[in-house]
């Protein structure tokens, strides 16, 4: 059973952002079992939109999920990838490059 607090859970990692200040939007979480990819959210969109897929899996069972950031070669190289299991690394990774918490001048989703 998964616990709800991993870092790839889609609800926690959501949650951990918004409470943050982000905007987040779910955008896919319904991959197929053969697919090394879980969930794809849209992080800040209409300014950053960045989107973040987690995978899991990808290089060995059980490793650390690794999560892809992708906004288009705008603030950072295109497809990047993170792997950690921290919400810490991916937020200050987001705020180091420009990606600010501000939900007020993002067009938000219910």
């Amino acid at each position: 059973m998964k616990k709800k607090n991993n870092i790839y859970t889609l609800s926690y990692f959501k949650k951990r952002l918004k409470d943050s200040g982000y905007t987040v939007w779910g955008i896919f979480n319904k991959y197929s079992d053969s697919d090394p990819r879980y969930w794809t959210v849209l992080v800040n969109p209409t300014v950053d939109s960045v989107y973040i897929t987690c995978f899991l899996n990808k290089e060995e069972l059980w490793g650390s999920p690794e999560f892809e950031l992708n906004d288009g070669g705008k603030s950072f190289q295109k497809n990047l990838t993170i792997q950690t299991s921290s919400m810490e690394i991916i937020i200050d990774f987001l705020i180091d490059k420009g990606i600010v918490p501000d939900t007020s001048i993002y067009c938000e989703n219910t």
